[in-house]
């Protein structure tokens, strides 16, 4: 909304920082900490006298966690989404058509996170929608969002063309790099999907929306490691939507996609506000409230960039939490016994007597060291 005092340029140099992607994104992030601390206090009081009990802790998991972590209230997730909402609504450029890709999958996923841990609450039970019926409306959102960001690509990229759908279901098979996904350490485009790309959008969307669910499972261990992701992918979103920086790097060029480094402000700064809380020992839960929508909102944003495969590489840590929850899941059917003492793995460095911010602490450490292996791909080609 504020990029619009651009168009005042002409009369004063202040309102030209409007036309700079890099002004607004910290703009977003300044606006979005501020949001978060301000509503931060209040809102865990009001979610502590409307929850009572607050979310319900498994009984199978560390000792410790009933006689810590009992009585904590969940859905903080809301801080964030409505400091990010905000912020976002404030700095971003609310023409192009990514950002409201990116936002509606942010909502979409913190609306559902929402119902299942209001069902948790009311219900004193750990388990809250079932998982069928989570994975149809996650996948529905991705699907909406998977193909309205193609179709903004395809847009911009035929201009002066006639954009109807049977021209735009015609360029999913032609081979172009509209459906091509780009691999790490090789220049240009990688392997071609055609119409396939979009299934496997959705995927990206849901699987990281849910592997950042997983791993948020401490007190402080997700909402780091997404900042951190969020921070490196700002600067991929940046260097992806100019022309000459892509160039440069031998990167995938999506125009407008640039826009999104707003987004990525505002989740940083909303989650800077939100860490406060979430502190070891958290005076608030972000629940799958916050990390179903954050998760979806770094999976959309890897998909309008193009670097779904460097999304695995940077949000490493959210990998392995999911790898090892399919790890013990099969390896158990398949002999009866654990592979982990307890899965997702964070839980497993617990049972083995780690104190609870000794692992979170370490934890950050490798999300930042995927990070910035992450970055590395950008110019090793």
């Amino acid at each position: 909304m504020l990029e619009l005092l651009a168009q005042y340029s002409d009369s004063s140099q202040f309102f030209n920082l409007f036309n700079y992607i890099t002004f607004r994104t910290g703009g977003a992030m300044f606006t979005g900490m501020i949001i978060a601390f301000a509503i931060g206090a209040p809102f865990i009081s009001w979610l502590r006298k409307k929850q009572g009990k607050g979310q319900p802790i498994r009984e199978d998991g560390p000792a410790g966690h009933l006689l810590t972590k009992k009585g904590t209230p969940t859905m903080g997730g809301l801080i964030i989404l409505i400091s990010l909402g905000i912020s976002s609504l404030l700095w971003a450029d609310l023409q192009n058509p990514y950002v409201w890709s990116v936002l509606v999958v942010t909502v979409g996923f913190g609306a559902i996170g929402f119902v299942d841990d209001f069902a948790k609450v009311t219900k004193q039970h750990h388990g809250g929608l079932s998982a069928k019926l989570r994975l149809a409306f996650e996948f529905s959102i991705a699907a909406v969002a998977a193909i309205a960001m193609l179709v903004a690509e395809w847009i911009a990229t035929t201009p002066g063309q006639s954009h109807d759908i049977m021209g735009f279901w015609n360029a999913l098979w032609l081979g172009e790099p509209l459906t091509a996904v780009a691999l790490p350490f090789i220049q240009g485009w990688g392997i071609q999907l055609l119409a396939f790309y979009a299934l496997f959008a959705m995927i990206v969307i849901v699987g990281f929306g849910n592997a950042v669910n997983l791993t948020d499972g401490l007190d402080g261990l997700a909402i780091v490691p997404v900042m951190i992701a969020a921070g490196t992918f700002g600067v991929i979103c940046y260097l992806v939507g100019r022309v000459d920086y892509s160039a440069y790097l031998g990167i995938p060029h999506v125009a407008g996609v640039g826009e999104l480094a707003t987004i990525l402000g505002a989740l940083l700064g909303a989650s800077l506000g939100f860490l406060w809380y979430n502190a070891p020992p958290a005076r608030v839960f972000m629940g799958d409230t916050g990390s179903l929508a954050l998760g979806g909102l770094l999976g959309a944003v890897a998909v309008a960039t193009k670097h779904e495969i460097v999304l695995a590489i940077v949000g490493g840590l959210f990998v392995l939490e999911t790898l090892s929850v399919m790890l013990q899941v099969a390896v158990f059917k398949r002999t009866g016994k654990r592979l982990f003492l307890m899965a997702p793995i964070h839980h497993h460095f617990e049972k083995l007597g780690w104190q609870e911010p000794t692992i979170v602490i370490r934890f950050w450490i490798i999300a930042f060291i995927f990070a910035l292996a992450g970055l590395a791909t950008l110019k090793l080609r």
